[in-house]
């Protein structure tokens, strides 16, 4: 009798034992496929130097004529796109960026201010990934309110 309660002990135990394992698999498979459809998309940071001409501007940034986020002065976010083609422009409808963008890629956008006959224009300048990476280091996340298309669109460091 001692030996079948031992015994039954036991395969509770390595039941117990054996789902407990299960569970941290199962939850890094889902982890793996999340991160995976993040790694899917190529992240665009755009972003704006700090300076005292035109601070107080804040130009739209649009993808494909959906329009991402007004960025600010001494501002950058983060958009996570879908790849392909994109057309990527500024307020200014005269310049803008046709790019192929691939999955799992980074891109970087300077959004620089133009002079115009009332006001200034945004223009965007594609520039290596690492001079962008160096420039975004001294620069704020966007604030949340200046977002609009939030879908596409994270204003934190991360980018996530």
């Amino acid at each position: 009798m001692r030996f079948h309660v031992a015994l039954i002990a036991v395969c509770l135990t390595l039941s117990v034992s054996a789902l407990s394992q299960d569970t941290p698999a199962t939850k890094t498979a889902d982890d793996q496929q999340v991160k995976s459809s993040n790694d899917s998309k190529a992240s665009v940071y755009f972003y704006r130097y700090k300076q005292f001409v035109g601070s107080a501007l804040s130009p739209s940034v649009y993808c494909d004529e959906g329009e991402l986020a007004r960025l600010e002065n001494g501002r950058f976010f983060t958009a996570k796109l879908t790849p392909g083609k994109h057309v990527l422009r500024a307020n200014d409808k005269q310049s803008g960026i046709e790019a192929e963008l691939k999955g799992g890629q980074e891109y970087y956008v300077r959004v620089e201010l133009v002079a115009g006959a009332l006001k200034g224009h945004g223009r965007l300048v594609l520039v290596q990934p690492e001079q962008g990476a160096y420039e975004i280091k001294k620069l704020k996340p966007l604030d949340p309110d200046r977002v609009k298309n939030s879908e596409l669109v994270s204003s934190s460091p991360t980018g996530q």
